[in-house]
């Protein structure tokens, strides 16, 4: 069996964090989104894979060379739905085979069940199915999908994850693929629902964070760089080569920090953190639940929880995040969401500022401490 991986589209719905990177490239627990769907789909046991590369190709094509299994790469011209770039790879597709996306976190078990079964589709439980696909499901099989239905009759939802065989092409190019899945059950073509164990989908920027914890769950310890003999160290750390852990530093896992980062005297990494590399920390701040990607830096006394801070951002001192439960407006709709701030790359906040349930877009500049809220678009200068 093959494996289908689509990792083309831009996740215009993650900016800002997607303005420079494509979506399936984003690194959770340091590492791209798309590495633990390969990963998964060879511990399936799948080891012929084809990956369908659209939005910033050339990032995604130079981390596939860089691995050392073997992945089979098609372009996307145009970004024209799932179903047109599926068409992208059927020339490379030699039999039944599994449709993915690549920037979903799936386990393993739940792809092995997946491709027991012919003609399926993983299925999962979500409390905000309105963002997706919503499964009618019948004595375990599929009877439809409604396609982000503004109200939905179930909290069952498709993962995008599909066994399927080469009979799908024998539809239109214009076809989406939940019509074709809904088609094929009116036609009478079994579609089984398999559950899956382990998927999350990080839709909006913040739902990184628990597809990060999940990630995190995963790491193996390993302590490198310079770590001083009066910090604390315990439960699932990784710490990578180069990094400097200042004196009385604690670090409670499960957290992982990447390579030549410094992590100042007396401060405090809680679990379900991400630190990328060359990230500095300056004394007596609080990182907790948050990613911070490579090349950014925090000042001192600084509370940071809740957060993702994109590459190259640069925090000030005595900053703090005031994470909540606030209604969050996304093309039109309203939804509760928990976060405490999104920082795009390269933008700069001023210190004594307090960042309260919001989006700052890149290359913004929050210049004076003051409440931060909302959204800020790209470019934003905050005086």
């Amino acid at each position: 069996m093959q494996a289908v991986i689509l990792a083309g589209g831009e996740g215009q719905r993650v900016r800002p964090l997607t303005y420079s990177q494509p979506k399936v490239m984003i690194p959770v627990a340091n590492r791209p989104i798309l590495d633990y769907v390969i990963e998964s789909v060879s511990q399936s046991g799948i080891n012929d894979i084809i990956v369908v590369a659209g939005y910033r190709k050339e990032q995604v094509i130079r981390y596939l060379n860089s691995l050392d299994t073997g992945v089979s790469v098609v372009v996307q011209k145009k970004q024209l739905g799932v179903f047109d770039a599926l068409r992208c790879a059927k020339d490379l597709i030699k039999g039944d085979f599994l449709l993915l996306p690549g920037d979903n976190y799936i386990d393993s078990e739940s792809l092995s069940r997946l491709k027991a079964e012919r003609n399926a589709m993983l299925t999962a439980e979500h409390p905000y199915p309105s963002n997706y696909g919503v499964v009618s499901v019948s004595g375990g099989m599929v009877k439809g999908i409604a396609e982000k239905p503004s109200l939905a009759e179930t909290m069952t939802v498709s993962t995008g994850c599909f066994s399927l065989t080469p009979e799908i092409f024998e539809y239109p190019e214009t076809c989406m693929i939940p019509d074709i899945i809904t088609h094929m059950a009116k036609e009478g073509k079994p579609i089984k629902a398999v559950p899956a164990n382990r998927w999350h989908d990080a839709i909006y920027a913040w739902d990184l964070l628990k597809m990060n914890r999940m990630a995190l769950e995963m790491v193996k310890p390993s302590i490198s760089g310079n770590v001083s003999k009066s910090a604390a160290i315990t439960g699932n750390v990784s710490v990578g080569s180069g990094t400097v852990i200042s004196p009385f530093a604690v670090i409670s896992g499960d957290v992982v920090i990447g390579d030549n980062c410094y992590i100042g005297p007396h401060t405090c990494i809680m679990p379900g953190t991400t630190i990328g590399s060359r990230v500095r920390i300056e004394p007596f701040t609080y990182v907790e639940n948050s990613i911070l990607m490579d090349d950014t830096a925090v000042g001192s006394h600084c509370r940071i929880t809740d957060s993702v801070i994109g590459k190259g951002a640069k925090l000030g001192s005595n900053i703090a995040v005031d994470p909540s439960y606030s209604a969050v407006e996304v093309d039109g709709h309203f939804f509760k969401a928990f976060f405490g701030s999104v920082v795009g790359e390269n933008s700069t906040v001023a210190p004594f500022t307090v960042l309260k349930h919001c989006v700052i877009g890149n290359t913004s500049a929050v210049e004076q401490g003051r409440v931060i809220e909302g959204f800020l678009p790209d470019g934003s200068i905050v005086k």
